[in-house]
């Protein structure tokens, strides 16, 4: 069994007071909070601000090493079992377009799903909180926090619009 997250969980029904709710958190020096919601939405992920996800990197690594060993098989098969084909080259490149194309795609999806699951594993949120109504009509918010900083926390979730603030260990 994993031990739980201490701190306080805010839920609000209404998007204006979530998002003012993480402007002022975020004022206040919390970076590490997580937010619930039943549908993606441009309001509360513009107030997250989250940066760019790293999933992209590993694609296209991935698609740079699937071209490289496309074109690197193909000529070094060719080169390794020459064929005289009436004066062409033996390792000539547009036929080996289409094979590099598809190790490219390739590598390129099976990188961006291990990235995506990678990442997933180093940012868990096993062990906090989460109630059922935000995948339905609320919008909850999760800041981990000490003992000393629950009072305050609670009261800036409370003043930002919450409709129920809990002090949870999950």
């Amino acid at each position: 069994m994993t031990k739980g997250v201490q701190g306080v969980l805010g839920s609000f029904e209404h998007i204006d007071a979530a998002t003012e709710a993480i402007h002022q958190l975020k004022d206040q020096g919390y970076q590490d909070y997580t937010v619930y919601s039943a549908a993606p939405n441009h309001e509360i992920e513009a107030a997250i601000d989250h940066p760019v996800s790293w999933v992209r990197l590993f694609t296209l690594i991935g698609g740079l090493a699937g071209a490289t060993a496309g074109f690197a098989m193909t000529i070094w098969m060719s080169r390794d079992w020459p064929l005289l084909v009436g004066g062409k080259p033996i390792a000539a490149i547009p036929p080996y377009v289409v094979i590099a194309f598809e190790l490219t795609i390739l590598l390129g999806s099976l990188s961006t799903v291990a990235g995506m699951i990678l990442l997933a594993l180093k940012h868990t949120r096993r062990g906090q909180p989460f109630h059922p109504r935000f995948s339905d009509d609320r919008i909850g918010i999760f800041v981990p926090c000490a003992s000393e900083a629950v009072e305050g926390v609670t009261g800036l979730l409370t003043t930002a619009g919450s409709v129920e603030v809990s002090h949870d260990v999950a």
